[in-house]
């Protein structure tokens, strides 16, 4: 009477190759290729031979192995930098990859596993916060203006002001603290564009003497427009940018 053997399932020749890896504890980058190769053909011998697709593809790993065994029993064949070739060597690379895309799935599986345990519940936003519009369409009022060209503008200020400084003077290692009033400063630039009611942002910025007077008013400037009282337009790219006057200005909150 047969003793019947029971054989563990591999999901093909590289997974089973793994596992015997894994099992003789070598490493994988030296592989004992003879004791191996042997441990290989003893499952192979076992395996059912009615699904040949299956015995076919064993086989073929199976010639491989016996391929890399005679390659190693020969000679030590060098390549164009001198070096011996490990006739292993693609036989290692492909395991390598098999090991990732493994782990990989796994990896996947215990996602896909703690993702059903999440609950999700319908939305139950009021309709007064999903109807809710901004008092304000910030991008109508900016127009064409962006912030590209407020910071080129603004950048532009800052240079003029560096090269009015005296580069001698300057080097002196005299440190002050620079004290700007701000509610003068809104004060003035209130009076400035009420009594222009249409200026120039160039200008304006041209007024000040300091570089925190400058940062100051770009500030005010930027309140303004949120709060409606003044709108900005540009007539071209890279122009100057028209400050003018919508609604009186009674107070600036920075």
């Amino acid at each position: 009477m047969a003793i019947p053997v029971k054989l563990e399932v591999f999901e093909g020749p590289l997974d089973l190759l793994l596992h015997l890896i894994e099992k003789n504890k070598v490493d994988i980058y030296d592989i004992p290729i003879v004791e191996i190769t042997r441990q290989y053909l003893d499952y192979v011998k076992e395996l059912p031979k009615d699904d040949l697709n299956t015995v076919s593809e064993f086989m073929v790993m199976a010639a491989t192995l016996l391929d890399i065994k005679c390659k190693m029993l020969l000679p030590k064949v060098e390549n164009e930098e001198g070096e011996e070739e490990d006739p292993r060597a693609e036989l290692v690379q492909k395991l390598l990859e098999y090991k990732m895309y493994k782990y990989m799935s796994y990896e996947l599986k215990d996602m896909q596993i703690d993702g059903e345990k999440y609950l999700y519940k319908e939305p139950t936003i009021p309709d007064e916060v999903k109807n809710y519009k901004a008092p304000i369409d910030y991008e109508e009022l900016l127009g064409e203006t962006t912030l590209i060209s407020l910071n080129e503008i603004f950048n532009a200020c800052l240079k003029r002001i560096e090269d009015k400084v005296d580069p001698i003077r300057s080097n002196f290692g005299k440190i002050e603290k620079e004290e700007v009033d701000i509610n003068q400063k809104q004060d003035f630039i209130a009076n400035y564009i009420t009594s222009h009611k249409k200026c120039s942002f160039r200008n304006l910025l041209s007024e000040q003497r300091t570089k925190m007077e400058v940062i100051v008013t770009f500030m005010v400037i930027l309140e303004l427009i949120k709060t409606g009282n003044v709108e900005v337009s540009q007539s071209e790219a890279f122009g100057d940018i028209d400050i003018e006057l919508k609604k009186p200005i009674e107070s600036i909150m920075i």
